[in-house]
């Protein structure tokens, strides 16, 4: 089931504040979401994807939600409705963990967004969902909605495999890499390698001495994510 959503048009910081439940029709049934409605005439859009749930990555993960704060609260001069889901099987989400086709599931809260909204749309990933959230945007067809891709902590090495991201390399989508100097799933050499391979634009930062998940460091994140996209909305 999903529901039908027209934006309302809050007039107060305190409205764009505004938290609803919302659910996706999602390729594998049903996924829970929760829409942080933005400040009136907002110009963009913005989903933000969570990371593994087998480690427990829910939507209300940390990071997911002072990403979300970036790009919702107006006090980082932005306002913009946040969308975050939970991937399937996750939370009350319908289906079961698949490691690859939540890319879809990505796909369907962009859907949602795009007609609840018709506004360009920023994603943001973090981890597991950085790298779900960039199956989804830079492999054909490209999504003309999407206007911009920020991947936290993209993971480059795990249990024992390494992963790269070859459609990285004809993706012309804007793109930031944003990661600690200390993250262990994605070493600094192994984690440049993979920004160089892609495409421009893309703008690798690295937080010093931040861990994968941005241990005592999520101001210093959102510092380089509210820098980026303030170059990206020029």
């Amino acid at each position: 089931m999903t529901s039908t959503f027209t934006p309302n048009q809050p007039d107060s910081n305190q409205d764009a504040a505004r938290l609803r439940s919302v659910d996706l029709a999602g390729p594998a049934g049903r996924l829970e979401a929760l829409l942080n409605e933005g400040a009136q005439g907002a110009a963009f859009a913005a989903l933000v994807c969570h990371p593994n749930p087998l480690a427990g990555g829910t939507m209300h993960n940390k990071v997911v939600y002072h990403a979300m704060k970036v790009l919702n609260d107006p006090e980082w001069g932005f306002g913009w409705p946040v969308l975050r889901f939970n991937f399937r099987g996750t939370g009350l989400s319908h289906g079961t963990h698949d490691g690859r086709a939540e890319s879809e599931d990505v796909l369907a809260a962009l859907k949602w967004l795009e007609n609840g909204y018709s506004l360009p749309i920023v994603v943001v990933g973090f981890s597991f969902g950085s790298a779900m959230a960039l199956s989804a945007c830079c492999r054909p067809p490209s999504l003309k909605s999407v206007r911009a891709i920020a991947a936290l902590g993209l993971p480059t090495t795990a249990g024992g495999h390494n992963y790269r991201y070859p459609f990285l390399a004809s993706s012309t989508l804007p793109k930031l890499f944003l990661s600690g100097d200390n993250d262990t799933f994605a070493p600094v050499a192994q984690l440049a390698e993979v920004v160089g391979s892609a495409a421009e634009p893309k703008t690798l930062v690295l937080v010093p001495g931040a861990d994968h998940f941005f241990t005592g460091q999520l101001e210093p994140m959102q510092q380089g994510l509210v820098g980026w996209l303030k170059e990206q909305m020029k």
